[in-house]
């Protein structure tokens, strides 16, 4: 395994001169040891520019990459001793499975009694003991797929392995079974784990630790409890969540406040930064109050959703809609109705310039 240092930026164009040319925006990023980390954004964020740069499919434009302290920039995937997984299986029909498991180790010269020993412990794991002998070309995609993931992770000696989407096409009921199967193998081998996702589920359950990335830029680092309370970014707020988190505008001004030009009574002991602001708070913590009461706003209900675990309600508050979201017992106030509700407490989060002001 080892330690990955980022100092670099990348563009695809030759002679990039703004922000907007560059697939990479300049960043400084380290992964620890035996890590196990999600790059989380939406298509074109430059994640999976990210991952083939560590990998040595791409060599950064400007920079450097460092495993254990060694340049490696301009070093292939092999020098590198990494493995990665695709999108899509990349296996051999022709082979079983055993042997599709075995080849990166035959290809190293590794003694075959160490292969047979370290391919069955690598079946064992994602579940394929009893298809070891059965030809590749026979399987469905989702049991190819897991063939792909096991030659990734069968070399014990690898520096880390690199996950690029890999379970899109597994079928949606299968995928939450390799992602926990991907969990108890990191526990396991102690390997260090770095994967490409869009899928906000995907990456909160998997990583330890996710990078989550907007147009080039990674926005934040963090386990998946900093990204819900603590959003660093405004779009951090909005992609981490379902649905995402509210955002109002905001006025602090010698201690008071105003949202959305309405004013707010302030609670005791609460300050509020001064200036242009925006206010975000999740629909788990906007709730519902008595009117007037301190650190709410009205809001008029103009949309009730069962959600069957729970209740959305959608509401306007001065010309802009926000989601509330009620426990499913909850008596939930009819459409059109006004209600009070509470914007000011401690899962508040504020922004000037889009990021999170102390």
């Amino acid at each position: 395994m080892a330690r990955i240092e980022l100092d670099l930026a990348h563009a695809y164009k030759p002679d990039p001169k703004s922000d907007a040319d560059y697939a990479l925006l300049p960043l400084k990023m380290t992964f620890r040891d035996g890590g196990a980390y999600a790059l989380l954004g939406p298509s074109g964020c430059g994640k999976t520019t990210m991952l083939n740069i560590m990998s040595g499919l791409v060599v950064p434009s400007q920079g450097s990459v460092k495993f254990d302290e060694r340049d490696v920039t301009r070093s292939s995937p092999q020098d590198r001793n990494i493995a990665q997984v695709f999108q899509f299986p990349v296996i051999y029909d022709t082979m079983t499975v055993a042997e599709n498991l075995a080849f990166p180790l035959k290809n190293r010269g590794v003694p075959a009694e160490q292969i047979r020993q370290r391919v069955g412990q690598i079946a064992e794991m994602l579940e394929m003991s009893h298809q070891l002998d059965m030809r590749a070309a026979g399987l469905s995609a989702d049991q190819k797929q897991k063939i792909s993931l096991g030659r990734g992770l069968v070399r014990s000696d690898v520096s880390a392995v690199l996950f690029d989407e890999p379970l899109t096409v597994i079928d949606p009921h299968l995928k939450w079974q390799l992602r926990r199967k991907l969990k108890q193998i990191h526990h396991e081998l102690k390997l260090t784990l770095i994967y490409v996702t869009h899928d906000q589920v995907e990456a909160l359950t998997f990583a330890d630790e996710v990078v989550v990335m907007t147009r080039g830029k990674a926005v934040q680092v963090g386990s998946a409890d900093a990204l819900f309370e603590r959003p660093a970014h405004t779009f951090v707020g909005h992609f981490i969540g379902s649905p995402g988190m509210n955002f109002l505008s905001a006025q602090g001004e010698n201690g008071q406040l105003r949202v959305q030009s309405l004013e707010v009574a302030m609670p005791d002991g609460v300050s509020v930064p001064e200036g242009e602001l925006k206010l975000g708070i999740r629909p788990e913590y906007l709730g519902m109050t008595q009117p007037h009461a301190a650190g709410s706003v009205p809001a008029q209900v103009r949309q009730v959703q069962d959600i069957g675990t729970y209740q959305l309600l959608t509401c306007d508050v001065a010309g802009v809609l926000v989601k509330v979201r009620l426990a499913a017992d909850m008596p939930v106030p009819p459409v059109g109705s006004q209600v009070w509700l509470r914007v000011l407490g401690q899962h508040t989060c504020f922004y000037r310039n889009e990021e999170l002001v102390a």
